[in-house]
């Protein structure tokens, strides 16, 4: 299996401050993988320097076998917090249009027949083609969350990483937000920094657990002593009615 995303020995300093170190992980091409760790772990900074967005200070990051800042195309992203103004007036069809920009706006600048075409695709994937020319203040949290994935899928990636795209949505939306990540994850690799454990327990591939480090990175089921490496202290699941667990059963330390 071809690998997506290939990392090696990568370090990130923000200034004197080390946001992470010693990073190695392969994530192979149709993997879902879910990245969860405590607040200022280094989650969000790990997808920006995959997106070349920050300097990175060692390692190397490859995207299908090619230096990441040169196959930026082959992803998309959905970041944590849109900086969109909601108030701004625009519709949510010219926020995926803007996902298509490559070098920005120029002068006498329009969109192609195909351009608008694509853009009505993307809104339709996501179920929201009603709301074509609805203006984004208008949206609920989670209709505005499926636009971000509508505008990041408008370049065709073969990536998605989403940085917590159900924070801030109620439950029924975050359900119909992660099951259209499965239907994509059909034909995308998907990467997924979540604190959701229902995403993790059901939903993930994989999972990596980062605090600055990696500290564990396989199957989507952790014992007490990784979590207790993650958040420095012991860690319980409780969880109403879904059939799944993140950690196995255990004992209290003597």
């Amino acid at each position: 299996m071809e690998t997506a995303v290939h990392i090696t020995n990568l370090s990130v300093n923000y200034g004197k401050t080390q946001a992470l170190q010693n990073i190695f992980l392969d994530v192979s091409e149709g993997e879902f993988l879910g990245i969860m760790g405590p607040n200022g772990g280094g989650k969000s900074t790990l997808l920006k320097a995959i997106l070349g967005l920050i300097p990175v200070t060692t390692g190397q990051i490859q995207i299908y076998n090619k230096a990441h800042m040169k196959n930026r195309s082959e992803i998309g992203y959905v970041p944590q917090f849109s900086n969109m103004d909601k108030q701004f007036p625009i519709s949510c069809i010219e926020v995926v249009l803007t996902g298509q920009l490559k070098h920005g706006l120029a002068p006498f600048f329009h969109y192609s027949k195909k351009d608008k075409m694509t853009a009505w695709e993307k809104l339709e994937r996501v179920g929201i083609e009603k709301l074509a020319n609805r203006q984004i203040a208008e949206l609920s949290g989670g209709e505005f969350q499926r636009l971000l994935i509508a505008r990041a899928l408008a370049v065709n990636p073969r990536i998605l990483l989403l940085d917590e795209p159900t924070a801030s949505v109620d439950a029924v939306s975050r359900e119909q937000i992660f099951t259209l990540l499965e239907e994509l994850n059909r034909e995308k690799t998907i990467i997924l920094v979540t604190h959701d454990l229902l995403a993790i327990s059901s939903k993930v591939k994989k999972l990596a657990c980062l605090n600055g480090t990696l500290v564990y990175h396989g199957e989507p089921e952790v014992n007490d002593k990784i979590m207790k490496q993650l958040y420095g202290c012991p860690v319980d699941l409780i969880a109403h009615g879904v059939p799944h667990r993140v950690l196995r059963e255990h004992k209290e330390e003597e």
